[in-house]
């Protein structure tokens, strides 16, 4: 009997085996498939997922470079104090770009393919990737651009860095080729496009008024060059409505990704509590910030300000004042200074603005002093400059952040344009004005400053500052492309200057 046991047993086994056999084969490449991902990279998703990464770092710490914020602590004040022991924070744009909006839009770009029918989806990802490489290389000089994001691609695994110069040269003819592509007769991003929702029109003006900020940049450099691409900018048509804005929503609630990613951080590192003694990095406006805006009897200072009063944040102008930044411990009428306004500032699902009515036409004031620009004088430009920054503030605060006609119209009266001046003079009143107006986009502002120099700021000269006392005039390298990426770095610096806070840039000069 366990002879014929044992022998069933083995023929069940040797079933079981071949039908074990069998099934490990069978329908393989349906089971390992998963079915919730998609075998074919779809543009518009990538495209949507590259404007969040592309908007979603803002450099918090060029607030207080730009003497707009500072904190008594020496961590969360290294861009007011330069404090060399935390200079690492310099890495974070460069570090978080190219694996992220970099990578994406270059999918993008290769997903939308070759098809007549996609030029709109190639050319808004082409003006976005300009954007993105605009903002990084304007940070940090020379870096991975023509070989960047071809790591899967091409196994191009240490990009070569591009002279600035170059980078240049190729962001503007991106924007020219761009801007005359795009065809409103064919398909777009629509919704997937969270800045315009696919509106060619709107595309274009936001690559010319792109190309004008980049040919304004070069003014130090290449005049001839600067001048060339800024008249072709204006006759191309830059945005001066503020319909017309380049912004990106948000909900405000959920996950991170929905909120404005300024107010999120400023909210979690700093403001959270709310009553203006327990911030948690110590933050507070700086001085020449809030000195400036209540000496000019400006508007605006309700509208981003606040002091803790019993408890309540207050708006009133008098009270509001700011905090030195070279305080190195917590001063104790701390809870005396002004902070961001959570009804403007913080606001969580206030819109990202990216391009504005009033950079335009603050540039286009630079350009008419410079004789570039005639359909309009300086003057009236840089008056509208004024209103439409003001203006901006209720697209960002709705009813808080309103501010009347009245109100706009009495402070330009005040502060009138010196047509006569020479243009040192012009430049110094645009580009103070653009610092108010602008803000909070203290990186756009950061890259003005170091172009026109100003405003006039007095550089925080803090002990331990890695500057000898002066605003660095870059960010450094993250130490990983030393390692990983060595001939390539050694490259960049043997071209442009040692890896520090005070070399300057091509453009920079």
């Amino acid at each position: 009997m366990k002879r014929h046991i044992s022998k069933y047993t083995s023929c069940l086994l040797l079933m079981l085996g071949i039908m074990a056999t069998q099934s490990c084969t069978k329908n393989f490449d349906t089971l390992n498939v998963n079915p919730n991902a998609s075998s074919k990279a779809v543009p518009q998703y990538i495209f949507t997922k590259a404007e969040y990464d592309g908007t979603a770092r803002m450099l918090d710490l060029l607030l207080g470079t730009m003497q707009y914020t500072t904190s008594f602590n020496d961590v969360a004040g290294f861009g007011s104090k330069y404090v060399l022991a935390q200079s690492q924070q310099s890495f974070a744009a460069f570090a978080n770009a190219y694996p992220n909006e970099i990578n994406e839009l270059v999918e993008v770009i290769k997903a939308a393919g070759t098809d007549a029918s996609q030029v709109n989806l190639v050319a808004e990802a082409r003006i976005w990737r300009v954007y993105c490489f605009s903002r990084l290389t304007d940070l940090y000089g020379d870096i991975p651009y023509s070989q960047a994001g071809q790591g899967y691609n091409s196994s191009i695994y240490k990009p070569a860095y591009d002279a600035q110069k170059d980078i240049y040269a190729d962001m503007l003819k991106e924007l020219d080729q761009a801007a005359t592509s795009l065809d409103a007769s064919k398909a777009t991003f629509g919704a997937a496009d969270l800045i315009y929702g696919g509106s060619t029109d709107k595309w274009k003006k936001f690559a010319y008024s792109l190309m004008l900020r980049c040919a304004m940049r070069m003014t130090k450099v290449d005049l001839t060059s600067a001048q060339s691409w800024a008249t072709k900018a204006i006759a191309g048509g830059v945005i001066l409505n503020d319909a017309d804005i380049a912004k990106v929503s948000y909900v405000g609630s959920g996950q991170d990704i929905n909120k404005n990613p300024l107010a999120n951080d400023l909210w979690n590192n700093d403001y959270i509590a709310q009553n203006g003694t327990t911030n948690t990095e110590g933050g507070k406006y700086q001085e020449p910030f809030i000195t400036y805006l209540k000496t000019n009897k400006d508007p605006r200072l309700g509208v981003v300000s606040i002091v803790y009063n019993a408890g309540v944040a207050d708006t009133t102008s008098s009270i509001q004042k700011g905090m030195s930044a070279s305080l190195n411990a917590k001063p104790a009428d701390f809870v005396t200074y002004s902070e961001p306004n959570p009804k403007t500032i913080l606001l969580l699902n206030s819109p990202r603005l990216v391009f504005t009515a009033a950079e335009s036409y603050f540039l286009l004031a630079e350009a008419a002093s410079r004789g570039w620009y005639s359909a309009a004088t300086a003057s009236s430009l840089y008056e509208s400059g004024i209103a439409a920054s003001m203006r901006q503030w209720a697209i960002i605060g709705g009813s808080a952040g309103a501010i009347s006609d009245a109100q706009i119209n009495t402070y330009i009266n005040y502060h009138k344009f010196n047509s006569a001046g020479t243009l040192d003079q012009k430049m110094a009143q645009i580009y103070t004005q653009f610092w108010i107006g602008i803000f909070p986009d203290a990186q756009e502002v950061f890259a003005t400053y170091r172009r026109t120099g100003y405003p006039a700021l007095v550089p925080n000269n803090y002990v331990g500052n890695a500057t000898g006392g002066k605003i660095f005039r870059r960010m450094l390298y993250p130490i990983s492309e030393q390692n990983l990426n060595a001939a390539s770095y050694a490259a960049a610096i043997a071209r442009q200057g040692a890896d520090e806070f005070l070399t300057r840039m091509w453009w920079d000069k």
